[in-house]
C-alpha cells in the first residue's frame, strides 16, 4: 500500500460514546461488500469506464503530441467548472506550489469561476500570444466554461486573428453542442469528453491528464497509484480489509448513529491543499441528496491549527476528522541553538527540522483529537509522488462510490446543481427582455 490507514480513533472502544461501535462498522462493512459486487459488475459491463482508466495506457499516448504542443508556450489557461477544473489542479499542484512551474514547463492557469474582475486582470497580463487554452464542458453548453473562453479568446484573437485556433484545445462530448460547434469553426484540436464519465469523477480521463502532462506530472505513475488501490478491490472477496470501503463504512456509520454530519480532511501536506478542494467537490455533489449526506470541510494543517482547531476540539462533537500526515522527519532546514540566539525558551526546537516540527504538530493535533473525543482516522503516507496521489484519489472515488450506495442515493447525479443551471438560463433570458 502506498499510503496507510488506520481508523481507530474513530472508534467507541478508542473515544467513547461519540466513537462507532465495531458492530455497526462491521454490519456497514457487510453491507459495503454488496457494494463492491456492484463495483466489479459495473467495471467489467462498461457503465462505469472511469474504473478501466488505471490500466489504460493507450489514451496517454494519444494525448502526448497534444501535450508536447503545449508544454511549448509560455502559459497555459485551463477554464472548466468543478472537477473539469479541480482534477487537473490538484495534479499540477505536484509540480507547482504556487512559484511557477517546472523548469521547461508552461505556467498552467486554472480558471473556475467567472468574476470580470478576475478576467480583466488574466488578460491584461498575459502575453496572449505565447499562451494556450483549453476550454473543458463535458456538455459543451456550460454557461462559465463559455463565459471564460470569449473572454481570453477575444483578447487573443485581436493579437493573433485566424492563428488564435491553433492555441486552443476543446475538450467535449461527441455531440452537436455550443462549445464543439465554436471550436470547429475556429479550427481547433477537440478531444472527446467520455459523456459516461462526469466532471467530478474524471481525474484519471483526459480532464486531469491533460494539464497534469502539459505540467509536467508522470501521468503512467498516477494511474499505477489508483490501479494499486482499484485492484484489490475489485479482486477481494468482501470489504472488510478495504481501505475504501472502511472508510465508506465509518463515514456512514457515524453519520447514522452519531449524528456526525461534518468530514473534515486536513492534510499536513501542502501539495494536498488543492486535493482537498477536489475530494470536497466529489464528497459533496456526489453524496448530498434526499436529505442524506455529510458536509466536507477541507483544512490545512499547520495553518488551520491557527484558526480551526480551537472549533474542533472545544466546538460542537459533530465531525469525523481525517489527517493526511506525510513522514517529513529530517526534512528541510535544522535549527541549531547558536542560530536561534541560545534562547532558552526555544531549546525545545534546537537541532530540529523544519519537517520534524511539521510531522510533531500533526501527531499532536491527532492526538489531541483522540483525547477530546473526536472521532479521528488518519492516513500516512511516506511521500508524496505521482502513484501516492493517484492512489489517494483512488480511494476517495471509491470510497465516495461505496458510501452512495449504503445510503441509497446515486452517486453520479447532480439534480440539484441542474436545476441551479436551469433557472440561471431564466434570469438571463428575462433580463436580456428588459
Amino acid at each position: 500500500m502506498l499510503y496507510s490507514h488506520v481508523i481507530d480513533g474513530a472508534l467507541d472502544d478508542k473515544i467513547g460514546k461519540v466513537g462507532l461501535p465495531r458492530a455497526v462498522l462491521d454490519r456497514e462493512l457487510a453491507r459495503a461488500s454488496v457494494a463492491l459486487d456492484k463495483i466489479r459488475r459495473w467495471r467489467e459491463d462498461g457503465t462505469l469506464p472511469l474504473l478501466r482508466l488505471p490500466a489504460a495506457r493507450d489514451d496517454l499516448a494519444q494525448l502526448k503530441p497534444h501535450a508536447d504542443r503545449f508544454a511549448r508556450f509560455e502559459h497555459v489557461v485551463v477554464m472548466g467548472m468543478g472537477g473539469s477544473s479541480l482534477s487537473g489542479k490538484a495534479l499540477v499542484a505536484l509540480k507547482d506550489q504556487g512559484f511557477g512551474s517546472a523548469k521547461g514547463r508552461p505556467k498552467v492557469w486554472f480558471m473556475d469561476n467567472v468574476d470580470p474582475a478576475t478576467y480583466a486582470e488574466l488578460t491584461s497580463r498575459l502575453p496572449l500570444d505565447r499562451t494556450g487554452i483549453i476550454p473543458i464542458s463535458k456538455s459543451g453548453g456550460t454557461p462559465e466554461t463559455i463565459a471564460q473562453f470569449h473572454a481570453v479568446l477575444e483578447g487573443m484573437e485581436a493579437k493573433l486573428g485566424k492563428a488564435a485556433g491553433d492555441r486552443v484545445i476543446a475538450i467535449t462530448e461527441a455531440s452537436d453542442n455550443p462549445l464543439r460547434r465554436w471550436t470547429s469553426r475556429l479550427g481547433a484540436t477537440i478531444l472527446d469528453h467520455d459523456p459516461r464519465i462526469g466532471g467530478r469523477y474524471s481525474a484519471l480521463s483526459l480532464v486531469g491528464m491533460l494539464p497534469a502532462m502539459i505540467a509536467g506530472v508522470d501521468c503512467v505513475a498516477v494511474r499505477e497509484g489508483a490501479a494499486s488501490v482499484l485492484d484489490p478491490a475489485l479482486a477481494a472477496n468482501d470489504a472488510r480489509s478495504l481501505a475504501p470501503a472502511i472508510g465508506a463504512a465509518l463515514s456512514v456509520g457515524l453519520a447514522q448513529q452519531r449524528g456526525i454530519n461534518v468530514t473534515v480532511l486536513m492534510p499536513y501536506v501542502d501539495r494536498l491543499e488543492t486535493f482537498a478542494f477536489w475530494y470536497r467537490q466529489i464528497w459533496a455533489e456526489s453524496l448530498g441528496k434526499d436529505g442524506k449526506g455529510t458536509t466536507p470541510v477541507r483544512a490545512l494543517g499547520t495553518v488551520d491549527q491557527h484558526s480551526q482547531v480551537q472549533l474542533y476540539l472545544g466546538g460542537p462533537s459533530d465531525k469525523l476528522f481525517t489527517l493526511v500526515i506525510q513522514d517529513t522527519a529530517g526534512k528541510g532546514p535544522r535549527m541549531s541553538a547558536e542560530a536561534l540566539g541560545g534562547d532558552k525558551s526555544l531549546d525545545y526546537l534546537a537541532g530540529q527540522t523544519m519537517g520534524d516540527l511539521l510531522l510533531a504538530e500533526a501527531d499532536a493535533t491527532a492526538a489531541s483529537l483522540i483525547k477530546n473525543g473526536r472521532p479521528t482516522r488518519l492516513i500516512r503516507i511516506a511521500t508524496l509522488d505521482e502513484k501516492v496521489l493517484g492512489a489517494l484519489m483512488m480511494h476517495y472515488i471509491l470510497e465516495t462510490i461505496i458510501a452512495g450506495e449504503l445510503l441509497g442515493v446515486d452517486a453520479f447525479d447532480q439534480p440539484a446543481v441542474e436545476e441551479g443551471k436551469v433557472l440561471t438560463r431564466q434570469y438571463l433570458s428575462q433580463r436580456r427582455k428588459s
